[in-house]
């Protein structure tokens, strides 16, 4: 037995020493590349470029999220996370070498300009874009205050555009409220180091508005591309008395981490409807799937965008190389749906228009490159759900169906908890 243990570790050491080997020399593969471009490309080369842009396509490789942040990159994130920064306002991704529009942030030169969630940005002040890392087409929307910039749009069944805007500092406003039909409507439009609080401010608004005791709310979060974890939890927090929001699990499935709601339902359960649609990403899904799966809320709209994965941005040499911004956890839902690459699914599916071919084809996540595949058992599970997707009426004259028919939804939520009440 001493022996065939020897052995086997003996072999597993070989095995090791291998895979170390092969790595080697792949990399000095990569040093024999790139001394022969030093010296025989028709024009002279910026090395440090050259050795970002080799990083960058690794990390690409992997999946649409991971990527390599310059120095100045990571100062930028830094201050975006912080909610207040110098640019158009546009939450983008990169497809197949083209920049795609997420969502623009709310009252933002992108949103009063018209840029809608799926249009490709061609071109930047007359040069095309097309082809660039997107921290390059990020660092050009970004620039003085005050400075007009043109962007080119490339829309579906449209032929390309310009649109020109004027940079200006974007302080992103997470919260909007509002009292509609005697109902609370919270519109949640990202998730920075304010949501939470400025969430809770307004639930407080809207009960000395309305009462403590509030008939209902709907908490908006359509089209809203996400952010930071910890708000996601902090979010759900305000609607949850404890318990389980989202779970992350690592490459190894022991490694799991569960974060629960602090503190308690600031509303002491009033009814409450969530809206999402395809512009529903990241931590936006973390809330509206904990309050789904908590039986906590009813979601109406389309199916959310389906980013179930967690980033970690692990700085360099402190920063001063920059970061990285890596994938390292799929995120799960309280009931353990994984929902990487097949979104939230509504309880009413709810459409804001007739809908037509272009507008089933929104960009998903699903359709990034390199999108990391969907678990089997969330597949399975969504291709039993049959679709039934209500839509306006043809005469339909108002602005916002899907909010239209969640303050109806709410209504009879609130019907209902009042004769559950009377009957008690």
């Amino acid at each position: 037995m001493l022996v065939a243990a020897a052995a086997a570790g003996a072999l597993a050491f070989s095995a090791e020493e291998s895979d170390k080997s092969e790595t080697f020399r792949q990399l000095e593969l990569f040093g024999d590349i790139l001394a022969r471009v030093q010296s025989d490309y028709v024009t002279e080369t910026d090395d440090p470029e050259l050795i970002e842009n080799a990083i960058n396509g690794m990390l690409r490789s992997l999946d649409p999220h991971s990527s390599y942040l310059p120095p100045d990159a990571f100062r930028d994130m830094q201050v975006q996370t912080s909610g207040e920064y110098g640019g158009l306002g546009i939450e983008v991704t990169l497809e197949s070498g083209v920049v795609k529009v997420v969502a623009p942030f709310d009252d933002t030169p992108a949103s009063r300009a018209g840029v809608e969630p799926g249009d490709y940005l061609t071109a930047i002040d007359g040069e095309s874009i097309v082809g660039t890392t997107l921290d390059e087409a990020v660092e050009q929307m970004r620039g003085q205050v005050g400075e007009p910039i043109t962007i080119t749009i490339a829309r579906e069944n449209e032929d390309p555009f310009d649109v020109e805007l004027v940079r200006e500092t974007i302080e992103v406003k997470p919260i909007a409220w509002r009292v509609e039909d005697g109902f609370g409507v919270i519109r949640v439009s990202t998730f920075n180091e304010k949501t939470t609080d400025s969430l809770a401010a307004a639930v407080k608004s809207l009960q000395a508005e309305l009462g403590p005791n509030l008939p209902g709310l709907v908490l908006d979060l359509r089209s809203n591309p996400g952010g930071l974890l910890d708000e996601a939890v902090g979010v759900s927090g305000v609607f949850l008395n404890g318990g389980e929001v989202v779970s992350t699990r690592g490459r190894d499935p022991r490694d799991t981490e569960r974060y629960n709601a602090d503190g308690g339902d600031m509303t002491d359960g009033s009814p409450i409807v969530v809206l999402i649609d395809s512009g529903t990403a990241s931590a936006a899904e973390i809330v509206a799937g904990a309050l789904q799966d908590r039986e906590r809320a009813t979601v109406a709209g389309m199916t959310s965008f389906g980013k179930g994965s967690v980033q970690t941005v692990i700085p360099l040499r402190g920063g001063r190389d920059g970061a990285i911004r890596l994938t390292t956890q799929r995120y799960y839902t309280p009931s353990g749906r994984s929902i990487q690459a097949t979104g939230i699914v509504p309880d009413h599916e709810i459409a804001n228009e007739i809908l037509d071919e272009s507008a089933l084809k929104r960009l998903r996540e699903s359709d990034l490159p390199n999108a990391l595949k969907a678990e089997l058992e969330s597949m399975a599970e969504n291709e039993e759900i049959e679709h039934d997707i209500e839509e306006p009426p043809a005469d339909y004259e108002g602005e916002d169906f899907q909010l239209q028919r969640g303050l109806e939804i709410l209504a009879e939520l609130n019907a209902s908890r009042k004769t559950a009440a009377v009957a008690q």
